[in-house]
């Protein structure tokens, strides 16, 4: 498994949020990014791109984060790869609810797009390692 992070999944409903991340992660973390606007469109392509870190956004129709995640861990495929949620929810509880369902950790909107891609470098550097 690589060391750095390279390839990342960004899953946001919202165009402007996905773009001003999806360009913040690229031009200055340096990173591979395959943007999703759903949770269907982003269990369609995880395989494909085979990203290192998916970062989801909670609260998105049709399918929320939390259920994008029950699906990513059910297929042996994309079962290990590392979540962290993004959320404007940062309630307290909120936030302690999400990390128990097994994610690296939570990201509170907004985030500021020129330290988003070094908050990812830091929680991938503190990930456990199979």
């Amino acid at each position: 498994m690589d060391a750095d992070l390279k390839r990342v999944m960004l899953v946001e409903d919202d165009d402007d949020i996905r773009a001003v991340a999806g360009m913040a992660l690229e031009m200055v973390g340096g990173l591979a990014v395959r943007a999703c606007g759903s949770g269907a469109e982003a269990l369609a392509a995880v395989a494909e791109f085979a990203p290192q870190l998916v970062v989801l956004d909670v609260m998105m129709p049709r399918m929320n984060g939390s259920e994008v995640l029950v699906q990513l861990r059910a297929q042996e495929a994309t079962a290990k790869i590392p979540v962290v949620f993004l959320t404007a929810k940062a309630q307290r509880e909120e936030v302690e609810r999400l990390r128990a369902l097994g994610v690296l950790d939570v990201v509170e909107k907004p985030f500021d797009p020129m330290t988003l891609s070094d908050t990812l470098k830091a929680l991938w550097a503190k990930r456990p390692v199979e």
